[in-house]
Order: C-alpha cells, then structure tokens, then sequence
C-alpha cells in the first residue's frame, strides 16, 4: 500500500457513476472509508446495490457544485477522486453551458475545498478528448492540447485548472486522461457510447449503427483497468497528466464484428450513417508513462472485456 493508511477517507464524486460504482466498489475492498457524491442526474442509485450496506461506504445525493455542502463532507476527507463530469460529446454539443457548470465549474468547487480543507491527493478523471484531433498516433501526453469539441474543452479547462492548484497551492493533484472507456453498467441510451449502443441493438436484433466509414479507431479500455488506474493514481505521488488506455487502435468496423461475431449475429449488417459533428478520426493512446511511472498497464484484452460486459447485459436483461 505504499505506506498509505488503511484508514483513508476518500470522496468521489460521481459514485452512482459507471467509473464511479467500480471505484467505489474497489476502494472498498482495499479497506478504504468511502463518501460518495452523486447527484443522480446521470447516476443510478442500482450500480451501488452491491456496497449500500457497507458500513464504510457513506452516499450522498448532492451536487457537487454547491461549494457549502462539499466543505462539510470534506471535513475529515483525506484524498478525493472526482469523476462527476457531464460526459457525452453529444450532450455537451447541446448543452454547452450545463457541460460548463459540471465539468468546469464543478472541478473549481472541488479543488477550492480541497485547498481549504488541506486534502492530501486529489485525482481527476480527464479525457483523450482534450487532444482533439491527433497531430501524430500513437498520443503521447506531451501531444498538444487542442480540443475539437465542447466537452473536450470542458475537460481541458478543468485539468489546466486541477494542474495549477497544484503549482500555486501545492495541492498534490494527477490527471488520468481515460481513453474510450468500456464495461459492465456504462449507460445505454441516446448519449451512450459506441459499445453500449451496438450491444444495446445487437441485443434487440436490430442492426448496429456506424457514423461514417467505420474505418475511424478508438482505443477501448476495459472499466476494471481504470478502476485499477485509479487506485494506483491515488496511492501514488506522482502528478501532471497520465494516458489510461491500452495502446491498440480498433476500427468501428473491426468492433462491430467483433460484437456480432460474440452474438452470434452475423446476418446482421451495419447501417452507414453520417459522421457525428466532433468526431475525431483515429485514436490511440501512447501508455508508456503510466507503465513506468505509475506500473500500471491494462489487463484486459478487448475480447475478454467484451465478454464480461456482454454477459452483464445477458444476466440484466
């Protein structure tokens, strides 16, 4: 545990959260006290089924933007892992002034009350996105910072604002730049990502949709392998920005008959629609300094996480 003590009281915001549930879930486990913030707008109450009866685990439902209500819980918090984010690029693209109240906003809210409240580690949740699109493959952190989208630029925003507590205040502040995160209890529906969505109609015997060619890549990371990312994160002294991603590229199209071969479905076929507004082209992360730096590196191949989340779906439905 790195010397670190059992008796840690971490917040994370976000816990009713895809990430976040995992992460409270694992903090558990470890022996860690757990406040989790949610202000269920995006959450559900369900993904914390398995750890409401702990007695280490506190949830409250807030929202993290009320700077009063984050003081008292933070009273007697030692670290605080903060993934609360609105975190669709398409409800960013509609919303751009919510995005900004959550992920901008929120995130000042945060590091104000863990300066006042002397927190000893304060771990953000970023985004590829705030690469935009890549100047060269695979990104490294050194790449420029230059998102394409609102939601990148939220993110952007925030973590510059996560990196200067850290040089003004000397606030011990890291930034895991997630790639295309996956897995077991992700949200279907409109702003889902591309894996819920084909699962999702795969499921329904509907035909999966792809904008564009297909042919543009995402390096998909298996949720349990953040979750670890996150732990190791927050146990480290390490700060400044972090790539969590696998350092594969798979195209939309190698994906979807990866996911129709799995349901056995290959009659079928994808339907072509028009790219998205603020899509970038191919992605994939450069991890050599999580790997060496943090001695983190994901786990889990693309199939066997596929097959774990697609099992979950099964076991739901």
């Amino acid at each position: 545990m790195h010397g670190q003590p059992l008796m840690w009281r971490v917040l994370v915001t976000g816990a009713a959260g895809f990430i976040g549930s995992w992460t409270v879930e694992e903090l558990l486990k470890e022996g860690y006290y757990v406040i989790g913030v949610d202000d269920l707008s995006d959450g559900s109450i369900s993904r914390l089924s398995n750890v409401l009866g702990n007695n280490r685990f506190t949830f409250i439902n807030t929202n993290i933007c009320d700077e009063e209500v984050m003081m008292k819980l933070c009273k007697d918090v030692d670290a605080i892992i903060h993934l609360a984010a609105k975190v669709s690029v398409e409800e960013a693209f509609l919303k751009p002034k919510l995005a900004f109240k959550v992920n901008v906003e929120g995130t000042l809210v945060l590091l104000e009350v863990a300066r006042k409240r002397d927190i000893k580690r304060f771990v953000y949740a970023s985004s590829v996105a705030v690469y935009g699109e890549p100047r060269k493959l695979p990104i490294s952190e050194d790449h420029i910072i230059d998102p394409i989208n609102v939601y990148g630029a939220t993110k952007a925003a925030a973590e510059a604002l996560v990196h200067s507590y850290q040089g003004n205040y000397g606030l011990s502040t890291i930034a895991l730049r997630y790639f295309n995160v996956y897995g077991p209890r992700m949200k279907g529906g409109y702003y889902a990502g591309v894996i819920a969505r084909f699962i999702e109609r795969v499921f329904n015997d509907e035909p999966p949709i792809i904008y564009g060619d297909g042919r543009q890549t995402r390096d998909f990371v298996y949720v349990k392998d953040v979750v670890r990312a996150n732990i190791t994160a927050l146990r480290s002294t390490k700060t400044g920005p972090f790539n969590i991603g696998t350092g594969i590229q798979t195209s939309i199209n190698d994906l979807c008959s990866i996911i129709l071969k799995m349901f056995n479905k290959l009659h079928l076929k994808p339907v072509y629609q028009r790219p998205r507004p603020g899509d970038i082209r191919y992605s994939q992360a450069d991890i050599t300094k999580a790997v060496n730096e943090l001695k983190w590196k994901p786990k889990y191949t693309l199939e066997l996480g596929l097959r774990e989340t697609i099992d979950y779906y099964r076991s739901i439905r």
